[in-house]
């Protein structure tokens, strides 16, 4: 059995110094003054000096007076902290010789060797880490796609003025209208670009007493100010809209932004963060509900309007499961007979307080609540029951139903509409759909197949208020409808104003064209109608013929057809 024989002490001391030689991170000696005594290769490089030059120069190479100000604080730091058992440690920035700037973290130890003093201090280059956690922290505090600061981050400033303020802080909250119509229309990379271009655009302003620009998401950003008077921020507010009322170029094309902003400001408006917060959000929800574009400041008078809304909103919910909303029928008629050869359903809401309501009193909360698709398919089992009252009566007269994106854009529409055919026997010819202009702006994917989809069923198709959009024209060509609703806005002065007489003609001229039938819609007058029939009109409605009425008197109104009024 071989004899242990145990390590020289200077065998050891060479080991040693040839593992500190080689060790990777940077190690450094220094006398009781903080003199350099010794270094290692790590250290030579990392610092950009080599030993020769570093022996016997103080920590930080220069003389204190030579020294930066983060420079002299570190060397205190390190020099005044170490702990009971002669310890310390802490991460920093160091500059090396090459103006390179390395986060370290530093051990540092003192030792005592036959009554000498010695510190061994050891650095590592940290500096991958540190730019892992700054790209962490930046996707944690900003926008990936602008780079603004995110809503935390817009909080917590927002927060830390209040607490500090001697002024007036001013919280603007900003939405870009029709944000899911341009991105359904030019594409989420293109809408992408056109908000950097937006925030490129705002950044140029310059805006005075700005303290935070953020980007919330998507179409939506929050403006923090602070003013002594906030009224000041007035001529900011009109700088970002008249910067916005400028075209933006994409792709050669010229694309205009609306804006609509909400202000709320301290102290008016509240101390609190969540309150004025709140405030700047109601104001900016009332600007986009009266149809954007425009700044509204808050007001206690919006309050109340939001405390009805939701009360709106629950009476709606109700009314659905009640049953309340009930169909109207209008006739549409042969204008050479009068023969009625259907009806067009409108809705009306038997409130049990307020009596009959008309849709403008509930149609825009109905379609801020999101509640279409549960009106719509109410009113279309009851359209369906009626049509199977006056098919067993013998009359074939068809109805229309409106409807729009919400109710095209839902999944279930098409199984919804096929269910409704089997469920009450009626055939598909029976129910016209009537297709608002803004459903085929919001341009969803959905729109097309769905109308195409429920075409094969047997279905016709409606295109309601013809004229009056932009983009009517190339509807014609892209959806399959059976016919044109001109919009009683070109009805209303026919007889009196030849353009307007020369723009029915061409509607009913375009009409024949593309083998569709038109429908003249808000006829008031025997001369209206006359000169429709003239023209080459086969159908319209109006208050001429009758007004919507329910059910029953439909009933009789079809009994009773053709209308006792002189026609020829």
């Amino acid at each position: 059995m071989s004899t242990f024989v145990p390590i020289s002490s200077p065998i050891k001391q060479r080991i040693l110094s040839e593992l500190c030689e080689r060790f990777e991170d940077a190690v450094f000696i220094l006398d009781a003054k903080l003199r350099y005594m010794s270094v290692n290769a790590a250290y030579e490089v990392m610092i950009g000096y080599k030993e020769p030059y570093l022996i016997g120069r103080p920590l930080g190479i220069y003389a204190a007076e030579f020294l930066s100000e983060q420079e002299q604080t570190i060397i205190n730091d390190i020099s005044n902290r170490l702990d009971e058992n002669g310890f310390y440690e802490n991460s920093f920035a160091l500059t090396n010789r090459y103006s390179q700037i390395i986060n370290c973290h530093i051990s540092y130890r003192r030792i005592s060797i036959d009554e000498g003093v010695y510190y061994v201090g050891m650095l590592r280059d940290i500096s991958s880490i540190v730019k892992g956690r700054q790209q962490v922290a930046h996707l944690l505090n900003y926008n990936q796609l602008t780079g603004l600061p995110n809503r935390k981050v817009f909080l917590s400033q927002t927060n830390d003025v209040l607490m500090d303020t001697f002024q007036e802080v001013v919280i603007i909250r900003a939405n870009i209208d029709r944000y899911r119509i341009l991105v359904n229309n030019l594409g989420q990379d293109n809408v992408d670009t056109l908000i950097k271009k937006f925030v490129t655009r705002i950044n140029s302003l310059e805006l005075k007493q700005l303290l935070c620009f953020s980007h919330f998401g998507g179409d939506d950003f929050g403006l923090l100010f602070e003013f002594s008077d906030a009224n000041m921020v007035r001529h900011e507010l009109d700088s970002f809209m008249h910067i916005c009322e400028q075209p933006f170029v994409l792709n050669n094309t010229s694309i205009y932004l609306q804006i609509s902003v909400g202000v709320s400001f301290y102290p008016k408006d509240g101390h609190q963060l969540s309150s004025l917060l709140n405030k700047a959000e109601k104001a900016l929800h009332y600007a986009k509900k009266h149809g954007g574009d425009d700044i509204c400041w808050y007001n206690d008078a919006l309050e109340q309007e939001s405390v009805d809304s939701l009360q709106l909103e629950a009476e709606l919910r109700n009314a659905i499961s009640a049953k309340q909303f009930v169909p109207y029928y209008q006739p549409k008629v042969a204008l050479d007979t009068g023969m009625i050869t259907g009806f067009e359903a409108l809705v009306r809401w038997h409130h049990p307080m307020r009596g009959l309501l008309q849709p403008k009193d509930f149609i825009d909360a109905i379609i801020n609540h999101k509640l279409s698709f549960d009106l719509f398919c109410q009113m279309a089992c009851q359209i369906a029951e009626q049509l199977v009252i006056w098919q067993e009566m013998g009359f074939t007269q068809h109805v229309c139903i409106n409807a729009d994106a919400a109710e095209f854009s839902n999944p279930e529409f098409f199984g919804f509409i096929s269910r409704l055919f089997y469920k009450h026997s009626i055939h598909p010819s029976q129910l016209h759909i009537e297709v608002t202009e803004s459903s085929l702006m919001m341009r969803h994917a959905s729109v097309e197949q769905q109308l195409n989809a429920i075409k094969k069923l047997g279905i016709c198709l409606s295109l309601d208020d013809f004229g009056t959009g932009y983009a009517s024209l190339s509807y014609l060509q892209e959806y399959p409808f059976d016919f044109i609703k001109i919009d009683k806005s070109f009805i209303d002065k026919i007889v009196d104003n030849r353009t307007q007489s020369a723009i029915v003609k061409a509607i009913l001229d375009l009409a024949v064209a593309l083998d569709m039938s038109a429908i003249a819609e808000g006829i008031e007058t025997k001369e209206q109608r006359d000169l429709l029939l003239e023209m080459g009109c086969d159908y319209g409605q109006g208050y001429w013929f009758e007004r919507p009425v329910p059910a029953d008197i439909a009933t009789q109104m079809l009994i009773n057809s053709p209308f006792s009024k002189e026609f020829l």
